[in-house]
């Protein structure tokens, strides 16, 4: 580790290695069984995360008598579902320069069905009874250095457009907001972005889910899917599962569909919780209002209130690992957290003297255009959805509708999307994979402090539609 302030070090004295979300809490509901032996069923999903409850809850919503089982190889929500930052946003892209530049013909649809997904979740988590935290704050993008404000004024117009709520506040106006004194101006989002606990959203899907008839299955690792005249069978550790249809839900993990391997590497993001703030550095910082925020940098942060007060702080930095390696020791990184405790007191000096007390990292599904992808087999028989680069909670949703349109071969307005119909550029294959994220990490790091000047490297990559800027 590079020497760091001890002061900086100090916040992080009483940090512990553990999921805020996850810590025990009376609505986690019991423990699944594993697959033991043959079932079979109309729709076998594999992975009983955001995208594989809501492709079971779809499902069955839409025919109740389709016979529908879940398989995890771990426990509900145990990968990126359940340790996410909570920010549940309508875009469907990554934000909306990122779908413009890629679906630039596309995006008044995209846009709309993005806030149609948006309001149909918060439909969902009413008539499901779901305690998860909802709240529909909005969210603002802060400009932290002037270049950052380029543009701004006008993606609000072109937003606004095109159907969505956006305001565009200038550095007294967002300064009224939220007290920091590196704000120089912001993208306030009204009504686009909801805040949520994601561990409580996952188990109140997988309770709506077992109330309308679904089998879950945990601890069962699928090895392998055998196509049949009948069907496809799922093969476990324990069992097998006959299914005519078959719903690939895997995120991270090695899709079982080796050709879709090529699009997702496993990036790595860190976030870092506080101890509850006080009343008098509440009144310091501002921020009444709750929006989540997110600062517009190449490397970004984005943060957010807790229900019980804290602050959750988290992004900048996004490890790749040789080969794409995912293993729990990658979970915990101290480098990480000391540069995240730097910039969170940067940002809200006032709050100096605040301890740290919860800090997690997770493998996040990333592919070259931050936002889904979706893969059908020829015989409509498997079907998946990758890539949502960690702007996944809502987008779930949507791309859980859209694998089910693909699944019972339906012409509806998501499958008639070019979004839908192509796919990302791939990675190339190691080491040029892993050389090549680390010099365009360096290359982002450094039109960050060159007044976002993208050098010929990035440009390239921009050219070939690969565009890294986050």
């Amino acid at each position: 580790m590079a020497t760091i302030d001890p002061f900086i070090l100090r916040h992080l004295s009483d940090v512990q290695p553990a999921l805020y979300w996850m810590e025990e809490d009376p609505l986690e509901p019991e423990s699944h069984s594993a697959l033991i032996g043959e079932t079979t069923a109309d729709l076998v999903i594999v992975g009983a995360g955001f995208t594989g409850l809501w492709t079971a809850l779809l499902a069955k919503e839409q025919d109740p008598n389709r016979s529908v089982i879940i398989i995890e190889q771990r426990e509900t929500g145990a990968a990126a579902s359940g340790r996410n930052g909570g920010f549940c946003s309508a875009s469907l892209t990554h934000g909306f320069h990122n779908g413009k530049r890629r679906f630039p013909t596309e995006m008044a649809v995209i846009e709309r069905l993005g806030r149609e997904n948006l309001d149909a979740i918060e439909a969902t988590i009413a008539r499901y009874g779901i305690e998860c935290d909802w709240e529909r704050t909005g969210e603002i993008r802060v400009a932290t250095e002037p270049w950052q404000l380029d543009g701004m004024e006008g993606e609000v117009v072109e937003r606004n457009a095109l159907g969505d709520s956006v305001t565009f506040l200038d550095r007294q106006e967002i300064q009224t907001r939220v007290h920091s004194p590196i704000y120089l101006g912001a993208i306030y989002d009204h009504d686009g972005t909801a805040l949520v606990d994601p561990a409580r959203l996952v188990w109140g899907l997988e309770r709506a889910c077992i109330s309308l008839g679904v089998r879950i299955y945990e601890n069962s690792q699928v090895e392998w899917l055998e196509r049949k005249d009948e069907g496809v069978i799922v093969h476990t550790s324990y069992g097998q599962a006959l299914a005519k249809k078959v719903a690939l839900a895997t995120n991270v993990y090695p899709s079982l569909v080796r050709s879709a391997r090529k699009y997702i590497i496993p990036v790595y993001d860190y976030v870092l919780v506080t101890e509850p703030l006080t009343e008098i550095q509440r009144e310091s910082i501002g921020w009444n209002g709750r929006e989540g925020i997110g600062d517009s940098g190449n490397q970004f942060h984005y943060y957010r209130q807790t229900n019980d007060g804290r602050i959750l702080w988290g992004g900048w930095d996004a490890i790749y690992n040789f080969r794409g390696k995912v293993r729990q020791e990658y979970d915990f990184r101290a480098d990480t957290y000391a540069t995240l405790a730097a910039h969170f007191l940067k940002t809200f000096p006032q709050l100096a003297g605040i301890k740290f007390t919860h800090a997690w990292g997770g493998a996040i599904d990333t592919c070259t255009r931050f936002s889904p992808f979706w893969g059908i087999s020829r015989d409509k028989r498997i079907g998946y959805v990758l890539g949502y680069t960690g702007l996944g909670v809502a987008a779930t949703r949507f791309g859980a509708a859209t694998m089910l349109d693909l699944l019972d071969a339906q012409n509806t307005e998501r499958t008639r999307l070019r979004m839908v119909r192509r796919k990302p550029v791939p990675f190339p294959p190691e080491p040029l994979r892993y050389v090549g994220i680390q010099f365009t990490k360096w290359s982002i790091n450094r039109a960050d402090q060159n007044g976002g000047k993208r050098n010929l490297w990035l440009k390239i990559l921009d050219g070939i539609g690969l565009g890294f800027d986050s």
